[in-house]
């Protein structure tokens, strides 16, 4: 993966179209800004229960972006990361129809995961109580197949959303053939979906257990196998979240963007510094990303509160979700928790430019944070917009995410990019990517209560971030054989 910014987007909502709308797009107005595009699913359907994690066909484009050839000739300019959704696939898959048909006598029998699969004795109460969930209730959904039989079967998300039997030969199959799909189509990096939930195991919380760690570098081998490098991605307590880095090749740093949130709502940079000194290095850094921002990240263990305290105090954690509410006017209250569907326990809805009370200053020290820290940043689509919440596409599908998955036109992508703060975005991104002192190493400095510096070297060359969250004021200096110089953006964001 290449030491520059990527960016995070749908094909259809940042272009209005397909994949070769999209080429066009990084190929003109955003051209030479982005090292690498993260493309969330564009497996058929794009449109089902979960905007395109519940793939009836993960070997077929959707017809309405594109196909297989346009994939490829994308990463002939750019690289690119798709998903490999480990966990489940959709009740409408051919596999799962042949499988309601004919029951046991299907080629596809075992491929889906069963309650008795996992508790072929029963479960008892205690079982049941200690898997983990990031939803309400219990992962299970009884069916009645089209052969009249009746089976509960795991579906840890939405009922939609049938739970692959990873350890059954046909689960790797399925799995296998993804791969080998992506990497003949020029695909470079694969992002683990869910994969957190993907290994099920009687009297566990199957959710990031020893037998999870063990399938995950195992299946990471087999992509490896292909070219293909491997991101794991999970939303987990923080110290959680430090182990499963030592045993993959990427994790996110999901902690960050709760984090910067609660340093410039609370003008101090206490909880920041102090993950700052204890994160991964081999993380992605987001600000945002098509999920809401994670609260979970941050806070106390859930099974221990008392044992496991988290990054920020239970009662700043919730302070800080209603100074959310608050800045966005209210908006993310509406898309936020039981408000709104496809409920979510660990997030809040909400673009992180609303996040921050459209506050450009903060926007832009926040995303100069981000590009500083150790770590591959990716930019989410409506982030580079410095997008507001989609309250009418909110109304319209009920689905709390749907606030940040805004649909952009061709005029709406142009007219954003002549506001100065997504320009000095953009000129952000760019010497992120272009700058050489990012090849080298980093100190991090806290300077008072609220301040905080940043500075990185490599040879000649050095670029310094000073910071102060009290005021949302910060610089950016330059070090190098030609002599200093200092960026110069259009927001006023100077020390004074």
């Amino acid at each position: 993966m290449r030491n520059q910014v990527q960016l995070i987007t749908y094909v259809d909502r940042l272009c209005g179209g397909g994949i070769a709308d999209l080429h066009r797009v990084l190929g003109g107005p955003l051209k030479g800004v982005f090292g690498g595009v993260h493309l969330l699913p564009f497996f058929f359907p794009i449109d089902g229960a979960d905007a395109g994690f519940d793939p009836i066909d993960h070997l077929q484009v959707d017809p309405q972006l594109g196909d297989w050839s346009d994939i490829a000739r994308l990463a002939q300019d750019i690289p690119i990361m798709a998903d490999v959704i480990v966990n489940h696939m959709s009740c409408d898959s051919p596999q799962f129809q042949d499988y309601a048909r004919h029951g046991a006598a299907s080629p596809y029998a075992g491929l889906f995961l069963t309650l008795d699969a996992v508790f072929p004795n029963g479960a008892t109460e205690a079982d049941l109580l200690a898997i983990y969930r990031p939803r309400p209730g219990l992962p299970f959904t009884p069916i009645t197949l089209a052969n009249g039989e009746k089976q509960i079967f795991w579906t840890t998300f939405t009922p939609q959303q049938l739970d692959i039997d990873v350890k059954h030969p046909q689960g790797q199959a399925y799995l296998d053939a993804i791969l080998v799909r992506l990497a003949s189509s020029g695909v470079s990096m694969v992002r683990l979906d869910a994969v957190g939930y993907a290994v099920k195991e009687a009297g566990s919380s199957s959710f990031m257990t020893p037998a999870t760690f063990a399938f995950i570098a195992e299946f990471a081998d087999r992509a490896r196998a292909h070219g293909l490098e491997v991101l794991v991605e999970v939303h987990a307590y923080y110290q959680r979240q430090i182990e499963i880095a030592k045993a993959v090749d990427w994790v996110y740093d999901f902690a960050l963007p709760p984090l910067i949130l609660h340093a410039l709502a609370f003008g101090t940079t206490g909880p920041l510094s102090n993950w700052i000194d204890q994160r991964p290095h081999n993380a992605l850094t987001v600000l945002d990303t098509h999920d809401g921002i994670g609260i979970i990240d941050i806070g106390a263990e859930s099974s221990d509160r008392a044992g496991h305290p988290g990054l920020v105090p239970d009662h700043e954690l919730d302070a800080l979700v209603e100074k959310i509410h608050l800045a966005s006017q209210g908006q993310s209250r509406q898309a936020t928790g039981a408000a709104a569907s496809n409920l979510d326990l660990y997030q809040v809805n909400c673009t992180y430019y609303d996040a921050l009370g459209r506050n450009d200053a903060a926007y832009l020290l926040a995303r100069a944070l981000q590009f500083f820290l150790p770590g591959i940043p990716q930019v989410y689509y409506t982030g580079l917009l410095a997008g507001h919440n989609d309250m009418d596409l909110l109304a319209h599908t009920g689905v709390g995410r749907d606030i940040n998955r805004h649909h952009y036109q061709t005029a709406e992508i142009e007219q954003a990019l002549q506001r100065p703060v997504v320009q000095d975005l953009i000129t952000l991104i760019q010497l992120r990517n272009a700058h050489p002192a990012f090849a080298g190493t980093c100190q991090a400095e806290r300077m008072g209560t609220a301040g905080l510096r940043l500075r990185w070297v490599h040879g000649d060359h050095a670029i310094e971030l000073a910071l102060d969250v009290s005021t949302t004021r910060f610089v950016i200096d330059m070090h190098g054989p030609e002599g200093a110089t200092r960026l110069a953006l259009k927001t006023p964001v100077d020390f004074c």
